[in-house]
């Protein structure tokens, strides 16, 4: 992977500016997390991208991100289990960091 500067990040590891984000920077920071990135974990990504620019914030809970999932790329998809392969520890707040989102607000 080639050296990029990374942009400003808090404590727990999201963005500063959501701004800043671009598919290097999503690498890098699923790396810190030990993910590499398929398709399958992009297809999470562009969801929640297109969600957060439709609702103008991320999905406020893993309960409400699986459901938002599941209504928009189908059961098989939108189960907590299928997340968690991807997004392990506590999926909305991984795959929201990693997609250079804000922190979901009830993530702990």
């Amino acid at each position: 992977m080639t050296d990029i500067l990374m942009p400003e990040r808090n404590n727990e590891g999201f963005l500063e500016c959501a701004g800043d984000w671009n598919p290097k920077v999503a690498e890098v920071i699923a790396g810190d997390d030990g993910i590499s990135l398929g398709e399958n974990h992009w297809e999470i990504i562009r969801f929640l991208r297109d969600f957060y620019k439709q609702h103008e914030m991320s999905p406020p809970s893993n309960r409400l991100f699986v459901k938002a999932v599941k209504e928009a790329l189908g059961e098989e998809k939108g189960n907590s289990i299928y997340l968690m392969q991807l997004f392990p520890g506590t999926p909305a707040k991984t795959a929201c960091r990693i997609a250079g989102l804000p922190r979901p607000t009830n993530c702990l």
